[in-house]
């Protein structure tokens, strides 16, 4: 059972960083256009993430359930955008934009921040 709430938790990090991905390139008209180059922002973001958010003890098992816990995942991906935004400008053989890293991790952290709490809730209410 543990193993599998990991894999829950995991798997809507993930997602909800597609979905933030998605919704950054629609906002800005290319999300039919953009094609592979999505995975220019949502592979660096997930790697940052992986990367960063263990050592702040964001999966860890007792702390999923844990209201007060939720700081972990917020400031991970705060901590994680800026190592993003790196790798992105690695990858594009560009600059890294700050107001861009800025607006990622801030919107990420935010929309994983939303994803933790109604995990949270769900956990809370099965008792």
């Amino acid at each position: 059972m543990k193993d599998i709430r990991l894999q829950v938790v995991l798997a809507g990090d993930i997602l909800v960083l597609a979905l933030v991905t998605l919704v950054g390139f629609a906002t800005h008209g290319e999300l039919g256009v953009a094609g592979s180059r999505m995975l220019t922002t949502f592979i660096p973001l997930v790697t940052a993430w992986l990367l960063v958010a263990p050592h702040l003890g964001a999966f860890e098992l007792q702390r999923l359930s844990d209201p007060r816990q939720l700081w972990r995942p917020f400031w991970a991906m705060v901590l994680g955008a800026p190592f993003a935004g790196l790798l992105r400008g690695v990858m594009l053989n560009s600059p890294v934009i700050p107001i861009f890293v800025v607006i990622l991790g801030g919107i990420s952290a935010l929309s994983l921040l939303a994803w933790r709490s109604v995990y949270w809730l769900i956990i809370a209410r099965r008792g």
